[in-house]
C-alpha cells in the first residue's frame, strides 16, 4: 500500500477538471467479466450479457486485467473532456508508443505476459484493439446513453459541493482512501508502495468518475499525467427498469406502454436502449415506436448503427397536454 500525492499548482482549483472516459468504463468493466461477485451491481447487465460473450475475443479482453484488477495505464487515459469519445480514444492508443504499451502490459502480468499478449507487438495492439471494439459495440453501445448519464450527473453534482462546501469537501467525498490539505491531493492506492509526489503545474488534475470500482484509484505509474478515478454515485441505480408516469389523459388515448414511451423519448433513444431502461422486449418496443412514428408523434434518425427516435412537435405537444390535463 503506498501513496500518491499531487500537489495544485499555489492550491488553484483552475487546475481541477473532470472528465468522463468510453474507454476508461470499457476497460475497468473486465473486472467485472474476470470476477462478477465483486461486482454485484452490475449482475444484472452481466446476466444480459452472456449471449455475447461467445462472439468477442474473450481471451484477449480477460488478458487486460489480472487476479488484483489491475489494467494497463496506456488503456486508461486521462480523459480531454466530459465528452470525449471513445473513436478519439482508442486512436490515442493505437498510436502509444511501443515501449509505452509493453511497460503497461509488464506492469499488470509481471510474472509473464499470457499467451494473447505475447508475439509481435503491432500484432498484439491491433487484436487487443479489434477486441476492445467488438465488445463495445456488443455490450457498450446500447447502454450508453444511459451509463453516461449518470456519470454527468455525479459531475454535476461535485461541482455544486465544490460552490456549496469547498474543495475539501468535494475531494473527501469522492472516497475514504482520498483526502485533501495545504494544497495537496493524497490518494491512497494498493497499486504502488511507498510515497509519490506528483506536481499538477502545467498538467492539471482531472478527477474521473467511473462505474466499475469501489475505491479511488490512480495511474500505476507515477510519471503519468495525474488523474484520479473515484466510484460515481448512483451507480446502484444504474441497472433499475425506469417507470415513466405518463398523464391520465395520454394514457387514455395512446394506452399505457406507447404513452411511456412517447413519455420517455423527451431524449434521443434507441429500442435497444429504451428496451433496457423500460425492461421491456426489444421487439415490442419496435413495434410501438413504428405506430408512434407512422402518427407522427415521433422522429428517427440513423445515427453510426442505431436508429434513434425523438418525440416530435406534435409528440411534445401531446405529452405536455396530457400531464395538464393530469
Amino acid at each position: 500500500m503506498g501513496w500518491m500525492h499531487y500537489e495544485l499548482a499555489g492550491m488553484d482549483l483552475a487546475d481541477v477538471r473532470f472528465a468522463v472516459s468510453p474507454l476508461n468504463e470499457l476497460v475497468l468493466s473486465l473486472r467485472a467479466w474476470r470476477d462478477p461477485g465483486r461486482f454485484p451491481v452490475h449482475l444484472p447487465w452481466l446476466r444480459r450479457l452472456q449471449e455475447a460473450r461467445p462472439t468477442l475475443d474473450g481471451e484477449m479482453l480477460l488478458a487486460l486485467t489480472n487476479e488484483v484488477m489491475w489494467t494497463p495505464d496506456f488503456l486508461t487515459p486521462r480523459p480531454g473532456s466530459p465528452l470525449t469519445r471513445l473513436d478519439d480514444e482508442l486512436a490515442g492508443v493505437a498510436a502509444v508508443d511501443d515501449a509505452v504499451v509493453m511497460h503497461g502490459l509488464v506492469a499488470v502480468h509481471p510474472g509473464g505476459l499470457p499467451t494473447p499478449l505475447r508475439g509481435p507487438l503491432p500484432r498484439v495492439r491491433r487484436r487487443m484493439l479489434d477486441a476492445l471494439t467488438g465488445y463495445w459495440d456488443a455490450c457498450f453501445a446500447p447502454v450508453w446513453p444511459r451509463m453516461r448519464a449518470v456519470l454527468q450527473a455525479d459531475v454535476v453534482h461535485r461541482g455544486t459541493v465544490i460552490s456549496a462546501r469547498g474543495a475539501g469537501a468535494m475531494f473527501a467525498d469522492l472516497s475514504p482512501r482520498v483526502s485533501f490539505a495545504d494544497g495537496v491531493v493524497s490518494v491512497r492506492l494498493g497499486t504502488l508502495s511507498g510515497e509519490h509526489r506528483r506536481s499538477t503545474t502545467g498538467a492539471g488534475l482531472t478527477l474521473v468518475p467511473t462505474l466499475f470500482t469501489r475505491a479511488a484509484s490512480a495511474p500505476i505509474s507515477p510519471e503519468e499525467p495525474p488523474m484520479i478515478m473515484y466510484g460515481a454515485r448512483g451507480t446502484g441505480t444504474l441497472w433499475q427498469a425506469e417507470r415513466h408516469v405518463a398523464g391520465d389523459a395520454l394514457v387514455a388515448v395512446l394506452g399505457r406502454a406507447r404513452a411511456g414511451l412517447l413519455t420517455a423519448l423527451e431524449q434521443p433513444a434507441s429500442s435497444t436502449e429504451l428496451a433496457r431502461r423500460l425492461d421491456v422486449t426489444t421487439s415490442a418496443v419496435n413495434q410501438h415506436l413504428r405506430v408512434l412514428r407512422d402518427a407522427g408523434l415521433l422522429t428517427s434518425a440513423r445515427s453510426g448503427r442505431s436508429v434513434l427516435y425523438l418525440r416530435s412537435e406534435v409528440g411534445d405537444a401531446l405529452v405536455g397536454g396530457g400531464r395538464e390535463a393530469r
